[in-house]
């Protein structure tokens, strides 16, 4: 599960970064940049929430909203903080929960493995949406497909 977890985030990284290049092609960026903000704020919440940070209950999901030329930086450094968590994690603490301050200031659990597998659905949603508003604004997206980061032509 580990590697599927961290070959998922390198996925997503990969795909996300193409979308920025398509973001800064945008006559209107505004609702691309909420929403891949948004992405960035979601690692930290979460990462927050499992090492117990006082501030998490605090932290948006939606602010703050980053600048065009931050946004790869920030992502790059939100990502990190999962790979590096992941990396160290054995194994067999994958599927052991973790108790967080949830939104209504309760206490709740869940696994580090669904909390990333969450991360990275939740990245694959938002980057659909996001594709739609290229289109929407006149821009062919890229292709990011899963497939078309394993596929190869043979002749």
């Amino acid at each position: 599960m580990k590697k599927y977890l961290l070959d998922t985030f390198s996925y997503n990284d990969i795909t996300n970064k193409k979308l920025l290049e398509k973001i800064g092609q945008l006559p209107d960026k505004t609702e691309c940049i909420r929403l891949f903000s948004h992405l960035i704020n979601c690692q930290y919440k979460w990462m927050a929430r499992i090492k117990h940070d006082r501030a998490a209950p605090q932290m948006s999901w939606w602010d703050p909203l980053y600048d065009l030329d931050k946004l790869e930086t920030e992502w790059d450094k939100s990502l990190a903080i999962w790979l590096n968590y992941l990396e160290e994690m054995p194994d067999n603490e994958l599927t052991k929960e973790v108790i967080f301050v949830g939104l209504d200031g309760g206490l709740w659990a869940a696994t580090p493995q669904d909390i990333a597998l969450q991360l990275n659905y939740h990245s694959i949603h938002h980057r659909a949406q996001i594709q739609t508003i290229i289109r929407q604004q006149g821009i062919e997206p890229d292709f990011v497909d899963y497939i078309g980061t394993k596929y190869r032509k043979l002749l």
